[in-house]
């Protein structure tokens, strides 16, 4: 069993920045890509950020140059730096796994940019 938690999330003003984490624990011998998707209420679950296990990453086009992602191996742990956030980034945000070929979601996490 694969257990993805999230934490960091919160409330924060418009320009401001935020990081939120995702660990991953239980039977994750064969984790592979980890990131982030975000959905805001009404809309449909959107991309964010992605990295793979050697370090290569993607940015959805609307976070690219504000949201940077990183991860730590040794802890199955990914990170996700929010910078210059607008009210249009509120939204639930997921952290995503790839163990053993099967997809994993996190319970999410809140983000709230007040503009």
């Amino acid at each position: 069993q694969v257990q993805l938690v999230e934490s960091g999330g919160g409330s924060v003003q418009a320009g401001g920045s935020l990081r939120i984490s995702c660990v991953a624990s239980g039977s994750v011998e064969e984790l592979r890509d980890m990131g982030w998707f975000r959905q805001a209420p009404g809309q449909e679950r959107e991309m964010v950020a992605l990295v793979s296990p050697g370090g290569g990453y993607n940015l959805g086009n609307s976070v690219r140059g504000r949201f940077s992602i990183s991860r730590d191996d040794a802890k199955n742990t990914i990170y996700l730096q929010m910078s210059s956030l607008r009210h249009e980034d509120t939204a639930m945000y997921y952290c995503w796994a790839v163990v053993s070929g099967r997809d994993h979601w996190g319970q999410g996490t809140q983000v709230t940019v007040a503009s």
